[in-house]
């Protein structure tokens, strides 16, 4: 039985690796990195030598095959991201999941993340929280995710790229109020880290701003709903996950469980919410 270690790396600034990451990256017999040049700057500045090998999206399904072939044959490996930790909005499930179909051992060698780093450092809540990923950038699937935000009761993290961020950060305004607290983190750990801290309303128009041009990696936290919101934002967010989900062919019951558990409904609420929506269509 060989080992593969999922190694979380800097998000930013290089310093931010522990001595167990570095042990393991130099111990392996190969490196798999979602882009081996950016991997290979940090091998480097830790005079680590160990071959590298590119897994990426657009390679990922044939490459857990040969990955399962070099654990098969008891070599250790150990994957890695361009910065922070896999599998988070980034590739390597497939890998993983092959791993350990094939009876080997999966070991995690926790790190830097970028989600807790927003989290933390937003001053929003931070006891539970709901990590969204990218946001989809149109359609239906954009509407179910803002709607799905909105309905929180507690934090969501989202991450968005610079050229988007003014977009979502007007959308996320409509659907969940202008008053409701966001923090935008860009370009964690690294010179120019900085933090907005505001409402909705202060975010859309300091990042709207006419000629402003956002760069580098961002994370948006969005405060959860208060209670004094009132129902109505979130009921409507519960009818569109609804739809959503009958749509995908679910019974009725099973649309009332899931919905009931990510909204916080009660459950009879959303068994109603369920038959009102198929008997509509």
């Amino acid at each position: 039985m060989s080992q593969l270690y999922i190694v979380s790396t800097p998000i930013g600034n290089l310093a931010d690796i522990s001595h167990r990451a570095l042990e393991v990256l130099g111990a392996v017999d190969r490196v798999l990195a979602e882009d081996t040049r950016r991997t290979l700057t940090l091998l480097r500045h830790y005079r680590i030598d160990t071959p590298l090998v590119s897994a990426h999206e657009h390679n990922e399904a044939s490459r857990a095959e040969q990955v399962l072939g070099w654990l098969d044959a008891g070599e250790t490996l150990a994957l890695v991201t361009d910065a922070g930790t896999p599998l988070v909005s980034d590739p390597g499930a497939r890998i993983v999941q092959r791993a350990l179909a094939g009876g080997h051992d999966v070991i995690p060698i926790p790190g830097a993340s970028a989600v807790l780093a927003a989290l933390v450092g937003s001053g929003l809540d931070a006891e539970a929280f709901t990590f969204f990923g990218f946001t989809p950038r149109g359609g239906r699937e954009r509407t179910e995710r803002l709607a799905a935000v909105a309905a929180l009761p507690h934090t969501a993290v989202l991450y968005e790229s610079p050229g988007r961020i003014g977009a979502l950060l007007q959308d996320l305004e409509r659907v969940c109020g202008s008053a409701r607290p966001v923090a935008v983190a860009r370009e964690l750990t690294k010179i120019h880290e900085t933090f907005f801290r505001g409402t909705l309303a202060e975010a859309s128009a300091h990042f709207g701003r006419p000629g402003v041009r956002v760069r580098g990696e961002i994370a948006v936290v969005v405060g959860g709903r208060a209670a004094d919101e009132g129902d109505a934002d979130a009921d409507e967010a519960a009818r569109v996950r609804t739809r959503a989900l009958l749509g995908e062919g679910l019974r009725p019951s099973a649309v009332a469980r899931q919905v009931a558990a990510e909204f916080g409904v009660p459950r009879n609420r959303a068994y109603e919410l369920a038959l009102s929506c198929s008997e509509t269509g």
